[in-house]
């Protein structure tokens, strides 16, 4: 093991107690905010479940993020290479700096609306598989901000992110287990339907599972069917309702 592989470890060791004992994410996940925010130092952190509305964002502070902001977010997003890696890509440990020079970062069209605000300067995130919502295949992004005061992140902190990602991924899918057999949705019916969910177009979707544009449609066809819905929209809900352990909507549901 490296030099900075040994320094991440002996960092993330207060993190990796608190997994062990993990058997509740509702009770782990506050618990584990501020610890994560000492393995990978920071000025505020960032958890998203996604798509899985029975456990929505969480941040340390709590008040990070306001409405404004959120939604500029949701707006503006896929404009950014580096929350495209995390949010649809590989989602391995990265610093926004290994993607974008600061002058490209603040030239971005969300910079004033999204990263301003709350001082996100400096970035390291990361996302990885985290179990099921309800038999909905779910994921979960981290982000770590500093100001402009503070330096950039360090290979140490990359590779105590890389050693925690394997862990909190392990964690979190023993405690959101898969759904049990018998599902009528299949599982690239399912990932179609966790991409549409998330906001993605039929092209994006495609692309982010290697897939063509009309696969695509073939697969959703066939979910509304199973849903029995009637549109995107439609679809989308349901899918949302049946992660939060809600019944969807049936025929007639809206386009």
């Amino acid at each position: 093991m490296s030099a900075a592989a040994e320094a991440g470890l002996r960092r993330i060791l207060s993190v990796v107690d608190l997994l062990i004992d993990a058997v509740d994410e509702d009770t782990l996940v506050p618990a584990l905010l501020p610890l994560l925010l000492g393995a990978l130092p920071g000025d505020s952190i960032i958890w998203s479940p996604r798509p899985d509305p029975a456990h929505p964002l969480r941040t340390l502070p709590d008040d990070l993020l306001s409405r404004d902001v959120l939604d500029a977010f949701d707006r503006g997003w896929w404009c950014d290479s580096f929350v495209r890696h995390t949010r649809i890509g590989s989602g391995v440990p990265l610093r926004r700096s290994a993607l974008q020079t600061p002058g490209e970062f603040h030239a971005l069209p969300v910079y004033p609306d999204v990263y301003r605000p709350f001082g996100a300067e400096r970035q390291l995130a990361m996302s990885f598989p985290a179990g099921y919502a309800a038999g909905v295949p779910r994921r979960v992004s981290v982000v770590v901000s500093r100001d402009r005061h503070g330096s950039d992140f360090s290979d140490a902190d990359v590779a105590a992110a890389v050693l925690l990602r394997a862990r909190l991924s392990r964690v979190m899918g023993r405690l959101a287990p898969p759904a049990p057999a018998g599902d009528l949705v299949t599982r690239r019916e399912s990932a179609v339907l966790c991409l549409l969910a998330d906001g993605l177009t039929n092209q994006q979707i495609a692309h982010r599972l290697a897939i063509s544009p009309r696969t695509v449609d073939k697969h959703l066809e066939h979910a509304y069917a199973k849903l029995q819905v009637g549109g995107r929209v439609a679809a989308a809900n349901a899918w949302l309702m049946r992660a939060a352990g809600r019944p969807g909507r049936g025929p007639g549901a809206g386009a």
